[in-house]
């Protein structure tokens, strides 16, 4: 019987080998006659069996799960996605799980905070260094260079100039 089991159960569950021969070489335990002992070891043997036949009938139960869910339809891959699936509901409703959420979206709120004070403080400084006196002095000459480069251009009525008045279209002269 014992062969037999594991050949049913190969793929699904392992044998755990019970030596009877070094257990009887064992005196009895202090306290256990040898009549009590006797009757552990006849219990023993019952149970070890009653194991292996309950081994036998999961065996048989799960080969009849295997072809009910065949003729279903069901694949192996439904079953491990409907697993996942309750795993993941598992998971989700765990303390640990609430926690950490908890945690992590109080560090989102504090970084979306910090990083809106930082973008406001750095348009105050541009802010300010814009209304300052050295941007203003590099403004006015910006200005002036382009009014030289591009002035020129706009006060003229040639035909040819973007603001001149003749029929032809513009022309690109600029040298870059």
């Amino acid at each position: 019987m014992e062969s037999a089991s594991q050949g049913l159960l190969s793929d699904t569950m392992t044998d755990v080998p019970v030596d009877n021969t070094a257990s009887a070489r064992t005196s009895a335990p202090e306290g256990l006659t040898e009549a009590e002992e006797e009757e552990l070891r006849s219990e023993l043997a019952k149970v070890e069996e009653e194991i292996g036949t309950l081994r036998q009938v999961l065996a048989a139960k799960e080969k009849h799960c295997g072809e009910l869910k065949r003729k279903l339809g069901l694949t192996t891959f439904d079953g491990l996605k409907q697993n996942l699936s309750k795993s993941w509901h598992d998971v989700q409703g765990s303390n640990a799980y609430k926690k950490t959420q908890e945690t992590l979206s109080q560090a989102g709120q504090k970084t979306s905070a910090a990083l809106s004070n930082v973008g406001s403080v750095i348009s105050r400084k541009l802010g300010d260094m814009r209304n300052s006196t050295t941007f203003k002095s590099f403004e006015d000459r910006v200005g002036t260079i382009k009014s030289k480069v591009v002035g020129g251009r706009e006060n003229s009525t040639d035909p040819q100039s973007p603001t001149g008045s003749g029929d032809k279209p513009p022309q690109d002269n600029a040298p870059f």
